[in-house]
This record gives structure tokens, C-alpha cells and sequence, in this order.
């Protein structure tokens, strides 16, 4: 079970660790995925699966413009999304047995919280890209459904809009990524409140600002790579992301 917060002052509820530390999370993440597969593989399918619907849906509504910043907040909803997975490696820790629907009750009440901060986030990023797209594009008739995809490819202002959308994405990405590098594992490990794990999680990544950037590298090269075949690749990296997430946390964070 979730122990107390430690009451001691944050500089030293943070570790150091060597920049090139995230290869570790990675290895013993894999190693936690392997030996739960039937749970990890299927949160993994299920992410995919949603993927699948939400890019339906934006078609259905005549919005395809939005797949990609939809796509794109896969980045700053991901940590909340592999919450069950900190649990599956919490337990194997402490060599206990664990089914679907105990990884599932992770889900508390402090972790909705930060669920609302990260999805205020995201609908930010929707909010923005759409505005993006109408700015670049706005002036223009816009092409049936069918042919957007090639007249944006055509367009002049298809570069300034990928670069203007692409720098607030990641600025966006990195601040999530900051506020939830530890945060979520903690408050799946810990009887804390949110705000505190976030001020946690910020000293962390501020404290290990290499090994950090290189994790978040990882993060994106796997998950932009996952999402390349229609998203299957998400059935395998999340829950290796996930579980990876969980040893970050163990390394990062004074217990």
C-alpha cells in the first residue's frame, strides 16, 4: 500500500544519477513487460485501439487537421495513461502478484488531479493548433476531405505552420514532461498530495537536467515511432515507457 510522505526538505528527496541512467529504466522496464505481458501488452492495445477511434472519429467529423495535434498530445496524456503499469511494477517490487483490475484501482483520487492538470493541457495544444491552422490556412477555400492532405503538402504555408506547430508542441511536451517525469509513479507509490509529487518532480528533472533530457529523447523517439504504423507500435511501447517510468521514479526519488 501507498506509504507517508517523507518529512524531510526536497533537495533531499532527490537523487543524482549518471546522464546516461534512462538505458537502465529502459532495460528493467523491458524486464517488467516480459514477465506481465498479458496486462502490459493489453493496456498497450488499448491505447492503440483508442488511437484508432479518436482518428476515425476527427474523419467522420470533417476535422482530419486535428489528427496530428490529437496524435501529438499522446506525449503529454501518456504518463497518466501508463498509471496502471506503475502499479504492475510497484507490486513485482515487492514480489506480489497482481491482475488487471488491481493494476486499474491506481487510480485515486490525487491522480484524477493531475489527470485534469494534463488533460488542460492537451485541450490547450487542440485549442492552439486549431488556431494555427486557421491562420495559416484560413485565407484560403479549403479542398474536399480526399484531397486536403495533398493540397496542404502543396502549400507554402505548410512549412511556417509545421514549425510554428511543432516549436509550441514540444514546449508544451517538455512542461508535461516535467510536471510528470515522477509525479505519477509517486502518487501510485505514496499517500501525498498532487501539488506536492509535481514540486517533486520538477527538482528531479531540474536536478538531473541530462539524464532528464535524454529520458524525454527516448520518449519521443519511441512513441513518434510506435505511432508511425496507425499506432500499433503504441501496444508495445507504452508499456515498455510505462514500466521504465517506474524505475525512473525508484532511481530519481529518495523513498
Amino acid at each position: 500500500m501507498p506509504i507517508e510522505a517523507l518529512n524531510v526538505p526536497l533537495r533531499s528527496r532527490v537523487r543524482r544519477v549518471a546522464s546516461d541512467r534512462p538505458w537502465v529504466w529502459i532495460t528493467l522496464g523491458w524486464r517488467d513487460m516480459m514477465a506481465h505481458r498479458a496486462i502490459s501488452l493489453s493496456l498497450g492495445a488499448a491505447l492503440a485501439l483508442f488511437g484508432w477511434v479518436l482518428s476515425l472519429l476527427l474523419f467522420e467529423l470533417g476535422a482530419p487537421w486535428a489528427i496530428l495535434p490529437a496524435t501529438a498530445g499522446f506525449f503529454i496524456l501518456a504518463p497518466l495513461l501508463a498509471t496502471p503499469l506503475y502499479e504492475v511494477s510497484r507490486r513485482a517490487e515487492l514480489g506480489e502478484t497482481v491482475t488487471l483490475h488491481q493494476a486499474m484501482q491506481a487510480f485515486r483520487p490525487q491522480i484524477a488531479m493531475m489527470g485534469v492538470l494534463l488533460l488542460i493541457i492537451h485541450l490547450f495544444w487542440v485549442r492552439v493548433a486549431g488556431l494555427l491552422f486557421a491562420l495559416f490556412f484560413g485565407g484560403v477555400a479549403l479542398p474536399s476531405l480526399a484531397q486536403l492532405p495533398m493540397a496542404m503538402l502543396q502549400s507554402e504555408a505548410l512549412l511556417p505552420f509545421l514549425v510554428t506547430g511543432t516549436g509550441i508542441g514540444c514546449l508544451l511536451a517538455a512542461g508535461s514532461f516535467a510536471l510528470a517525469a515522477v509525479s505519477l509513479p509517486m502518487l501510485v507509490d505514496r499517500d501525498i498530495a498532487w501539488l506536492e509529487a509535481v514540486t517533486i518532480s520538477l527538482q528531479a528533472v531540474m536536478e538531473n537536467s541530462r539524464a532528464m533530457a535524454l529520458w524525454a529523447g527516448l520518449i519521443v523517439l519511441f512513441t513518434g515511432l510506435a505511432l508511425v504504423p496507425f499506432f500499433l507500435g503504441l501496444v508495445v511501447v507504452l508499456p515498455l515507457v510505462g514500466h521504465a517510468t517506474w524505475h525512473a521514479y525508484r532511481d530519481l526519488v529518495v523513498r
